[in-house]
């Protein structure tokens, strides 16, 4: 298994050599780690003053590979976890060695070249036998928006034959002008991603590692979704908890804070419009779905008539920060005795939320994928059946009042889509009329008379027959 990394340091007052600072590997001696199953070799081709190269070599031993445990892999015959193309191809065990060589470079730091650390290098990258679940086109799609120009070529099966065509294989060559920093974490992501059967157990800590590596690029990413629940080994559950994380660390809101200046910001509206619903309703026992970072939680906590306020989420690290922002452990013994965390997803059926007085979906549904949407309503509305449910989403056809919000864009990067008010009502009526609710509607934010209120709001109300 065999990776290089190029540079000529062009445009850069340092000689091509100082590349080793960056990579915290002198040029004049080889290194080798130990991997699972085998070593992992760092050495330099050249290494002069007009250019330098690095390669990183890994020798697997498939047996090795097995008394570990981490060779099992199904690889359709029975002595497929001792032959197959662990020594010879890029695989998550490179993605691995990759952590271990260059963990510094990785965070970005260079001591010795920290002026280099930070700035946009010239780079190449070749992998020769890179395993590509989807072909060139899916190299294509995962690399090029990251700013690198991509040659990936299939592999044919044999040379000599070309009519027997391609191997699952390709020569992935990348170039582009980077932070090594930010080429190592994308490589650290996206090979396992391409291979798409990562040779060890894939647990929780892996959501920590994704979403470190992927700090800054992954949350903005095309094909988040994709890279997410290939590298978690298709789990959905941490892959919904990695978006989850990402959109925290990476997405702001993009416009719709104070869309006038001097006016009441839209998202203290949004909550203390909610929050006078909820009083409106009589409501004492309250679910916040989604409760991100509590913001709502928090208003919600200042009504001494409610009894109760369960906040919820699929993310533990925003049930840890809605925790620190609310000062938790600092509340009095009765506001703390009124709140409880719960790590729940809203699409999935939780008995835990069954019977309260309301539900609050505040900027949740917009952050679903359409075809989990049913789920979503099944979870809350059949499932959890509360007396009165409220859902906020944005209006998209506000979003041409915002002046900084181009053309065809979201409001915040992790939405998987924006209604329109009358696709809110088609959907809206039809969960109401499907599980046996009655909808009203009604605008947050300055109501436009040609476009409508910045967001959405529909009221839901379990039907007196259906209680």
């Amino acid at each position: 298994m065999f990776l290089t990394f190029a540079t000529d340091l062009a445009g850069v007052d340092a000689p091509a050599s100082d590349f080793g600072f960056l990579l915290h590997k002198n040029p004049a001696r080889p290194q080798a780690v130990e991997i699972t199953g085998g070593l992992a070799h760092v050495f330099y081709p050249e290494a002069t003053d007009q250019r330098c190269t690095a390669a990183v070599l890994l020798e697997i031993d498939p047996i090795a590979l097995v008394r570990s445990g981490r060779g099992k892999a199904a690889e359709g015959f029975t002595l497929g976890q001792y032959v197959n193309d662990r020594p010879y191809a890029a695989s998550s065990l490179l993605a691995v060695a990759l952590g271990k060589l260059f963990r510094t470079a990785m965070n970005g730091r260079c001591d010795a070249r920290p002026e280099l650390a930070a700035r946009a290098i010239p780079l190449e990258i070749h992998v020769p036998a890179l395993p590509c679940s989807g072909g060139a086109e899916l190299a294509e799609q995962l690399f090029a928006p990251l700013g690198w120009t991509v040659d990936a070529r299939p592999v044919p099966l044999d040379p000599e034959i070309p009519d027997w065509g391609f191997s699952r294989y390709v020569d992935l060559r990348l170039s582009g002008v980077l932070r090594l920093a930010d080429a190592l974490n994308h490589l650290y992501v996206l090979l396992p991603v391409l291979d798409d059967a990562k040779h060890y157990w894939v647990a929780s800590d892996e959501v920590d590692k994704l979403v470190r590596a992927g700090e800054g690029w992954l949350g903005a990413h095309p094909f988040k979704d994709l890279i997410s629940h290939r590298y978690l080994a298709h789990r959905r559950y941490l892959a919904d908890t990695a978006l989850e994380r990402l959109a925290e660390a990476d997405g702001v809101e993009l416009v719709e804070e104070t869309p006038v200046e001097g006016s009441v910001s839209l998202a203290d509206e949004r909550r203390t419009t909610v929050a006078g619903v909820l009083r409106e309703l009589g409501a004492r026992r309250i679910a916040d779905l989604g409760c991100g970072e509590g913001a709502l939680v928090g208003e919600l906590l200042k009504d001494p008539m409610i009894g109760e306020v369960i906040a919820t989420d699929v993310s533990a690290r925003a049930l840890i920060a809605a925790k620190r922002r609310l000062h938790y452990d600092d509340l009095p013994d009765r506001r703390r005795e009124r709140l409880r965390f719960l790590q729940s997803s809203v699409t999935y059926a939780d008995q835990r939320l069954a019977g309260l007085d309301a539900a609050v979906l505040m900027e949740v549904v917009e952050h679903v994928d359409p075809p989990r949407l049913p789920a979503l309503a099944r979870s809350v509305f059949q499932t959890a059946r509360p007396g009165a449910v409220i859902v906020t989403t944005p209006n998209s056809e506000y979003n041409v009042r915002f002046p900084s919000l181009a053309a065809g864009r979201y409001r915040h990067p992790d939405h998987r889509f924006e209604w329109t008010r009358e696709e809110f009502r088609t959907w809206a009526v039809g969960v109401a009329d499907r599980y046996a609710y009655t909808v009203e509607f009604r605008p947050v934010g300055p109501d436009d008379p040609e476009v409508g209120p910045p967001t959405q709001l529909a009221l839901f109300r379990l039907r007196e027959e259906a209680r």
